[in-house]
């Protein structure tokens, strides 16, 4: 059921529903412009009476585990997941709001996002309640109230607000009842981006990112392995993974002191490439890849080799112990034995992000949350059906999801250090 602006609908009245799922999307019209979601968790006085009822991607979780926030590896960007259940008696709405981050400061406004929505989905059935599209009528706003969850005799209803808000995260967040600290005037300064060349502004949108989730102090190496099977060569001609290549490099130069990507590709072979850095980035692909006859090129999938040479070079011939973190791009048809190489590694300092590409099953990737006999969680997977049409922001958003959480339960574990 489509919403208008200012429509009440029932949410729980006639449904056997408890887990509520609102999934947020839109579009952005300048780079680098970072969106989140957000809810705030209000009394019957329309405020936040903790400092721990605001859950955003500082504090992605409820302490009762009632309301949860992550990026979505799906088509859509934002996840706010509520267990209606677990909701304390205590909370009578919930305000659910995007903002720029930083948009003030940066110059961005709501007026560059277009087809701002959100989706209210039953978890259980993926059956949508919902949608609610905000439109496009903003000018200077850097917030927007979307939508207002709620009692009303004994039920929970939904209000599409679609509010613009000006003053950011922290007018929101005065409005609610929290005390927001002052931005020191280093931090207020205004920053021309205008004429900064593509990588530098990707470097910007990681940094993002990495303060987002708490990573602006971790350095790792970063590696990249390109599938290069039959089915890919389409995706090496038209430049697509010349683009893939550029967009990882911004993550290897934040992370690595040499700011340095390590390339690998494969098909039945493997070769490892020379690294790639901002000085020779352009044509990368072409030069070192397709013009490459020594390069074994667009033959069938076989994962296990060139998994065990990524860990030779982290383990064998440069052991430093430094956290590696590794973006695995495969358009499908993954060989299991592949489990065996990942269970083996759950000891060494390598995470494994894969990143499937196109509309393959990836039945084989779909299942590494649950493999068991792993010292730590060592691998995640998304999927992402067209690279190419996915900004800037929601792929680090998503590459970097599971990568805080490794190195957490590597730093318990001893595998890298504290």
């Amino acid at each position: 059921m489509q919403l208008l602006k200012g429509q009440k609908a029932d949410v729980t009245k006639g449904r056997n529903l408890s887990l509520l799922s609102l999934r947020f999307g839109w579009t952005i019209g300048v780079s680098p412009m970072s969106l989140d979601a957000a809810a705030f968790l209000l009394s019957g006085d329309g405020k936040c009476e903790r400092d721990e009822h605001f859950i955003f991607y500082g504090n992605p979780e409820a302490r009762d585990g009632s309301v949860a926030h992550s990026a979505t590896g799906t088509g859509e960007q934002e996840v706010i997941q509520v267990s209606l259940s677990r909701m304390p008696e205590s909370i009578s709405k919930i305000a659910l709001t995007i903002t720029i981050h930083e948009g003030e400061r940066l110059g961005h406004y709501m007026k560059d996002v277009s087809g701002l929505y959100v989706r209210l989905v039953n978890s259980a059935t993926e059956e949508e309640l919902f949608r609610f599209d905000c439109g496009t009528g903003f000018t200077n706003e850097t917030a927007v109230v979307v939508g207002e969850l709620y009692r009303y005799n004994g039920e929970w209803k939904f209000n599409a607000v679609g509010s613009g808000f000006f003053g950011g995260l922290a007018s929101l967040c005065t409005n609610f009842g929290l005390k927001v600290e002052e931005e020191s005037a280093e931090a207020a300064a205004a920053v021309e981006e205008a004429a900064l060349p593509i990588i530098d502004l990707r470097k910007k949108m990681v940094q993002i990112t990495l303060e987002k989730k708490k990573l602006t102090n971790v350095t790792a190496k970063v590696g990249i392995v390109l599938d290069i099977t039959g089915s890919m060569q389409g995706l090496y001609k038209n430049g697509t993974v010349q683009e893939v290549v550029e967009r990882i490099l911004a993550v290897a130069c934040k992370f690595d002191d040499n700011a340095a990507l390590d390339v690998w590709v494969y098909d039945t072979h493997f070769s490892r490439l020379p690294s790639v850095t901002e000085k020779d980035f352009n044509q990368y692909v072409q030069t070192h890849i397709l013009n490459n006859d020594a390069i074994h090129k667009f033959g069938r999938n076989n994962e296990p080799p060139v998994m065990e040479d990524v860990i030779r070079k982290y383990t064998v011939e440069q052991d430093d112990g430094m956290p590696v973190f590794i973006i695995f791009i495969n358009d499908g048809g993954v060989v299991k034995p592949i489990k065996k190489v990942i269970t083996a590694s759950s000891v060494l300092p390598i995470f494994w992000q894969f990143v499937g590409i196109g509309d393959s099953d990836f039945e084989v990737l779909k299942k590494l949350d649950t493999m068991e006999g792993r010292l730590v969680d060592n691998a995640n997977f998304i999927h992402l059906d067209d690279i190419s049409a996915v900004s800037d922001e929601s792929l680090y958003d998503q590459l970097l999801n599971e990568f805080p959480r490794w190195l957490e339960a590597a730093k318990e574990k001893r595998i890298i250090r504290p």
